[in-house]
């Protein structure tokens, strides 16, 4: 791949609790987005976010001016705190270490949630019967979004007089509302551990691990130590615990994503991403998450039509980071590149 212009060539980042995803945009094209440049690389691997970069330039060759980070964390001016990785990353810094005029620091769901505007059919799977209708700039639109990776994001989408507004939030740390008494028994079990219980402790990837380890005490057994992928493999091997595992970790995530669309009033969709959704979708499908999605009292009947969709694009987040790059630094006066459908 040959880099673009400098003077339009952005770098990207997608910052996580376990991996930092890099990737180049190029604010003259149509379609910003250069797919062919994304680098992976564990954080842990890394001092800081400005060394990560340092080594994809390096590796790349690229010579960029500007860079949008993603950041799976609260952003407070010119600095985030990385929630699952003890990164701290402020603006001056980067820009003094990678010699950048510009830099834009986002939280990664407002990323997430501006790479909404820009998925073809090709990058969704319908989870339930409501059909979505793909996204239109000129119709007023609300969505939500949310996703557990290492750990829960959420945030939303608002198009309104035809530009786009992502809503950064830390919806994953609202306390966690269980919805029968196994939930209930599983909440006072993780609370003598953690203390205050948020839908994170639960829906992510350690999450699983918490709830098999309540569910294994509550059956009277000690798991030992597992690891996320564990409970995933053993369920796929047809282990009784884990796959019953899955199937409260699904319960759980529908009624914390039907919460979020009536918090919003996002009734035109919620998209699920995050890395567990991929690889978890034949579970996610078969799973009660759509009931308990709908189960919203006399909000069912109106539940029963919010489409969900679950995000497969491989690299969302700098999908949505593409985007903000093109409406901070692009050449058309701030405006976002639209989807091509399939």
């Amino acid at each position: 791949m040959t880099p673009p212009d400098p003077a339009q060539c952005v770098l990207l980042a997608d910052i996580g609790g376990t991996n930092a995803r890099f990737a180049l945009a190029d604010t003259g094209a149509d379609h910003p987005f250069l797919a062919e440049s994304t680098r992976e690389y564990r954080v842990a691997e890394f001092p800081s976010l400005a060394d990560t970069a340092r080594h994809y330039l390096e590796q790349t060759g690229a010579k960029v001016r500007n860079g949008v980070f993603a950041v799976a964390g609260r952003v407070d001016g010119d600095e985030a705190r990385i929630t699952n990785h003890p990164w701290v990353i402020q603006v001056p810094r980067l820009r003094s270490m990678l010699g950048l005029e510009g830099v834009r620091l986002i939280n990664d769901f407002t990323a997430q949630a501006l790479a909404v505007s820009l998925l073809t059919p090709a990058d969704v799977a319908q989870v339930g019967s409501a059909r979505w209708m793909p996204f239109d700039l000129a119709r007023k639109s609300t969505y939500a979004v949310i996703g557990p990776g290492t750990g829960l994001g959420a945030g939303g989408l608002l198009v309104r007089d035809g530009k786009r507004i992502a809503l950064d939030a830390e919806g994953g740390h609202v306390s966690f509302p269980p919805g029968n008494p196994e939930e209930i028994e599983i909440l006072q079990r993780l609370s003598r551990q953690f203390g205050r219980v948020s839908n994170e402790r639960l829906i992510c990837g350690p999450g699983l691990v918490n709830i098999h380890r309540a569910l294994s005490e509550m059956a009277g057994q000690d798991p030992g130590p597992l690891q996320p992928a564990d409970v995933t493999a053993r369920a796929a091997e047809g282990d009784a615990l884990c796959l019953h595992t899955l199937d409260v970790f699904f319960a759980v995530f529908g009624a914390i994503a039907g919460d979020l669309v009536l918090t919003l009033g996002a009734w035109d969709g919620v998209f699920l991403c995050g890395g567990l959704v991929p690889r978890l979708l034949p579970q996610l499908q078969r799973s009660g998450f759509r009931q308990r999605f709908e189960n919203k009292g006399r909000f069912s009947p109106t539940m029963g039509t919010i489409p969900v969709l679950a995000n497969l694009h491989p690299q969302s987040g700098l999908l949505g980071a593409a985007a903000a790059a093109a409406e901070a630094f692009g050449n058309a006066g701030g405006t976002l590149p639209t989807p091509a459908h399939a």
